[in-house]
């Protein structure tokens, strides 16, 4: 991987194939690798862009307040990219929400899936989860809070662990205890999410939502499609949270023809 140093720390990140950008931006559970699966395809018609946001990865840990979206500013600016087609999955979805409403002029189109809302009414399970991963976390059981996360963003509510695919929790494990072990210094530095009417959002969008996710996620993927002008929804039935893990075939499936726009 290459390096973007500044005065915050170091952000990480790689990039693959020739025609017109795409940056695909990872879930706050894991890092750029989660992509690895639908990044040949994607490679044949563009410059595919990943990279670990800060405190995920490679990339070091936020030494101050930052922001994702002057992050993801600063690598584009650093690449020579001024227009980009923009993909984010779960945390890396609201990212990308938050670049298009600062930066419109630099988004040709934006795929999101399974990104959060901002003071979105969590449900019980949601509550009872946050509860479980704060509790381990308090006590120092790191095993424990990867094992959370891997039932709630990996499993899912709707599916037994026999019916994962194989070797995905061993790929996302890694991952997942740094994103864990980082956690509390990236939640204080920064700076969240950007206020502003996604209604706004003029370019071509594509959300897509499990069918095997947390209810909470499903109902906020819908909301997107339906607050976002020109955007579409589609829903994976084999897919839980992580649509990249899960149904990646079907995710390229989806994404080829629209990056193609």
């Amino acid at each position: 991987m290459l390096t973007l140093t500044d005065d915050l720390g170091s952000l990480s990140y790689v990039v693959a194939g020739d025609g017109p950008p795409v940056v695909l931006v990872h879930a706050g559970v894991a890092d750029h690798r989660m992509w690895d699966a639908i990044v040949p395809d994607l490679t044949k018609r563009h410059t595919v862009i990943r990279y670990d946001l800060r405190g995920f990865g490679e990339s070091a840990p936020p030494a101050g307040p930052f922001s994702e979206t002057d992050d993801l500013r600063r690598l584009l600016d650093h690449l020579g990219h001024e227009r980009v087609r923009l993909v984010g999955a779960s945390w890396g979805g609201r990212v990308a929400v938050d670049f298009t409403l600062t930066h419109p002029g630099r988004v040709h189109s934006l795929a999101l899936f399974a990104p959060p809302w901002p003071g979105y009414h969590w449900s019980a399970d949601m509550v009872a989860y946050d509860e479980a991963e704060t509790a381990a976390l308090a006590s120092g059981d790191l095993d424990a809070a990867v094992r959370t996360n891997l039932d709630m963003w990996l499993r899912g509510p709707a599916r037994r662990w026999e019916d994962v695919p194989a070797g995905l929790a061993d790929q996302l494990r890694g991952p997942m205890r740094t994103s864990l072990v980082n956690q509390s210094v990236v939640a204080k530095h920064s700076q969240g999410a950007t206020p502003g009417d996604i209604a706004v959002i003029s370019v071509p969008t594509l959300v897509g939502i499990g069918k095997l996710d947390v209810a909470d996620f499903q109902d906020i993927g819908r909301r997107y499609a339906s607050e976002i002008p020109d955007a579409t929804l589609v829903e994976f039935a084999t897919a839980a949270h992580l649509i990249a893990l899960d149904a990646p075939a079907e995710l390229t499936e989806q994404l080829g023809p629209f990056l193609a726009r």
